[in-house]
């Protein structure tokens, strides 16, 4: 399913906003270098760094034109299936954000803990998808990020 047929269903169009996508990408950053304070609890880590992946997934999507639509159901869950379209993003990898998403939604609803192995795990594709996205714009948008 093409971008273009989610809107109004799961996303609406927007202009992209240099200004927003450089803010995201900063806080993305920031909550990137949060994960990695060992002095907070691992759920924190692991939230800061969940936070960071959907500020890069949100920035993906907005700099290709489309934001999601908040007022529905499963918006987290929309701007990680839509990475393979918005930075062609492999779906192997897809698979595992959509994961490190569910465990979040575990643990913030079951009150579960979260261990260093996951905490990882989050960090690590965190930073990969920060890799990817800044690319992308470096080759697709540049104009976004200058």
């Amino acid at each position: 399913m093409s971008l273009d047929n989610l809107v109004g269903r799961t996303l609406e169009t927007i202009d992209p906003d240099a200004s927003v996508i450089k803010r995201l990408l900063s806080s993305a950053e920031r909550n990137i270098a949060d994960a990695h304070v060992m002095e907070i609890s691992n759920e924190n880590r692991f939230d800061a760094a969940y936070k960071a992946i959907m500020q890069l997934s949100n920035t993906a999507l907005q700099a290709n034109g489309y934001r999601t639509l908040t007022s529905k159901p499963g918006h987290h869950m929309t701007m990680i299936q839509v990475l393979s379209q918005t930075i062609s993003l492999d779906s192997q990898t897809v698979i595992v954000l959509d994961a490190l998403r569910k465990q979040r939604n575990v643990a913030d609803y079951s009150g579960d803990t979260v261990p260093v192995s996951a905490v990882d795990e989050c960090v690590k594709y965190a930073k990969s998808l920060l890799h990817d996205v800044k690319h992308w714009l470096e080759e697709n948008k540049p104009d976004l990020i200058e």
